[in-house]
């Protein structure tokens, strides 16, 4: 396989097999969906088994998984939002529920949408310091402790259909955290919405609406950059089937998630996320892990 870096993009994911794309492609689509970072997990397995970095590009195409996911598990959602809103506009309903959620989404989209152009370059170059195990560590500890304030302080009682546009643009700018690798898109605006005293399972809801434009976006302009990067047609089928697995492990993975938050807490992901980002510090600076 040629070079893992084409027109200064980073494509580790080229040199890898179809095996190794099944798996990561299984952890990518569970991970992209819990509070527990995609990214972060990209990098840590195939540090553990010797494999190469399958690149920040990667991460950022397998977001059209966690599109199709997301899409197909709150397709009444997305129905009512998108047909609800158009009728709300001709009919001049302004006050309509659907209609505010669609401002809200917008509204949402835009911190990232400017963060994410301006960093771009630096997200996706090769050997990205953002990349770093250490980076990713610190974030996973940071992002533990603000989950847990969150499930301290949260009285988990409002719904969706409480939503203000503030919230919407509250929950977009935590959304710019997930730029972050480690911070995670889900873990940030779960997070924040938590803090805006939303119940679990509508706090997950929230998030994930929210989020479709960011995560489709990213996902499209990534693979506009590969497009025109030139990168070799091996490389594209091994994308393809990443996606394939990755979609399938991504809605269980959000199926599973909605499940689990009528019922329980956040406590497990706050645990998980603490253990993981002290192991990666720890593993970092004793040299086990570079």
């Amino acid at each position: 396989m040629t070079n893992v870096c084409s027109s200064g993009l980073d494509i580790g994911f080229a040199s890898l097999d179809y095996m190794q794309i099944g798996i990561l492609g299984i952890i990518q689509g569970i991970t992209e969906l819990l509070p527990v970072s995609s990214t972060a997990h990209m990098r840590i397995v195939p540090a553990l088994l010797g494999w190469p970095d399958p690149g920040s590009a990667f991460s950022a195409a397998m977001q059209l998984a966690a599109l199709a996911a997301v899409v197909s598990y709150f397709w009444r959602d997305v129905r009512e939002v998108v047909t609800g809103s158009i009728g709300a506009v001709q009919r001049r309903d302004f006050s309509n529920q659907s209609f505010k959620l669609a401002v809200a989404i917008v509204l949402a989209t835009i911190p990232i949408g400017i963060a994410g152009l301006a960093l771009s370059s630096t997200l996706n170059a090769c050997d990205s310091p953002l990349r770093g195990l250490m980076v990713i560590g610190i974030s996973c500890v940071v992002m533990a402790v603000l989950l847990a304030a969150a499930e301290l302080s949260c009285r988990h009682r409002r719904t969706v259909g409480e939503m203000r546009l503030r919230d919407a643009l509250i929950v977009g700018i935590a959304q710019v955290g997930a730029l972050i690798p480690g911070v995670s898109r889900s873990g940030s605006t779960l997070t924040a919405a938590l803090f805006l005293n939303f119940k679990r399972e509508e706090a997950a809801r929230f998030s994930f609406l929210l989020g479709l434009p960011a995560i489709a976006l990213a996902g499209l302009k990534e693979l506009w950059v590969l497009f025109h990067a030139h990168i070799p047609a091996e490389a594209w089928s091994h994308l393809i089937f990443g996606l394939v697995i990755a979609s399938v492990s991504a809605f269980c993975a959000i199926w599973g998630l909605m499940k689990f938050l009528e019922k329980f807490s956040t406590w497990p992901f706050v645990i998980y996320r603490a253990a993981l980002g002290i192991f990666l510090i720890v593993a970092v600076s004793t040299g086990f892990l570079s």
